[in-house]
């Protein structure tokens, strides 16, 4: 299992962080679309580290089009010397239409015709086949020498998409290299819904699970003190009552038998009421979506509990902790 870390949200010491992260022993890094651009810091990390894999998760991948993704994606795996790692998502149609003004419609379809435009434009750029994609989506078939970077020695990107429902995650199966899994999912849903629908896609396309992997960021909850226990118990309540107010998550819920939770939560969210939201999320429901665990225990609670499905892992902790204390851990995944 391959332990990833965070790029952060301050595009200021991207350098500095993304070259702690090497040196602390992760993996990998990934770069979130929040308030900065996702693929800028990645620049800056590829810079100043030597093996770190670099990715963005996520990229909005509706914001964008089949061309401008497959140049990103081809100048950032140049420049990290084969590292980095394309992560994509669709986000949700109020974001699309009414904060990048962007078209939206079957956003399953559209993102496995997207991924598959990709490939043809890496395909003209890498093995000089003739660019002659024509979707219901996306038509690219113009591609001259003046625009045409030429062959890379790194090859394309791997993508990973990421996906909730059981449609996105098909086509994931089907057409990406990797699985970004939300932070909201348990493991019930992961082995329940994710995992069959995976499934159906890469048997869909005839590929193995060997050649394809699971990302997931889980929460987890961890202290040194009680005090450090009930601050980060708290802080990952919150969060998960967020994530929980939205109706797109509420299958997750759903499998569980909380659907009512999703409810009464999104009714608190219109009001405002984020503190008594996270008092809504009890202890079993916090259980069934984090691993709970001293430092020294987090690497063995999270093979015990994942280790079969999930092929990266990184700490979801919406809540402060020294970076340094993640050193011993990591070292213990790695053992």
């Amino acid at each position: 299992m391959r332990v990833d870390g965070a790029i952060g949200f301050d595009p200021n010491d991207v350098g500095t962080t993304a070259r702690q992260a090497e040196d602390i022993g992760y993996d990998g890094v990934w770069s979130p679309e929040t308030g900065h651009d996702p693929f800028l810091p990645l620049m800056l990390a590829a810079e100043h580290t030597t093996h770190l894999e670099l990715g963005t998760g996520i990229a909005v991948a509706f914001a964008r089009n089949p061309m401008t993704l497959a140049s990103l994606g081809n100048d950032l795996q140049i420049y990290s010397k084969g590292r980095f790692m394309l992560g994509l998502g669709s986000q949700i149609k109020p974001h699309i239409t009414k904060r990048f003004s962007m078209p939206w419609s079957h956003p399953a379809p559209r993102m496995r015709e997207l991924i598959l435009a990709m490939r043809a434009i890496w395909s003209a750029w890498h093995n000089r086949t003739k660019l002659d994609f024509r979707g219901d989506f996306y038509t690219h078939t113009l591609m001259t020498p003046f625009f045409d970077p030429g062959p890379s020695p790194y090859g394309a990107p791997k993508v990973f998409l990421a996906a909730v429902g059981p449609t996105m995650t098909e086509v994931a199966g089907e057409v990406a290299d990797g699985l970004l899994v939300h932070g909201f999912t348990t493991e019930r849903y992961l082995r329940e819904v994710t995992l069959p629908s995976l499934q159906k896609g890469l048997s869909k396309a005839k590929r193995s699970r060997n050649d394809f992997q699971i990302s997931y960021p889980g929460f987890v909850v961890t202290g040194t003190t009680e005090e450090e226990m009930a601050a980060a118990t708290k802080a990952v309540k919150e969060q998960i009552a967020f994530y929980g107010s939205t109706p797109a998550y509420r299958p997750v819920l759903e499998v569980h038998g909380w659907g009512e939770l999703q409810t009464e939560l999104n009714t608190l969210s219109k009001q405002g009421e984020w503190t008594k939201m996270g008092e809504l999320v009890d202890d079993e429901v916090l259980k069934a979506f984090a691993v709970i665990a001293e430092p020294e225990d987090v690497p063995r609670v999270v093979i015990e509990r994942y280790g079969d499905i999930v092929d990266r892992f990184s700490f979801y902790t919406p809540y402060q902790v020294d970076p340094e204390r993640w050193r011993p851990i990591i070292a213990a995944f790695k053992r």
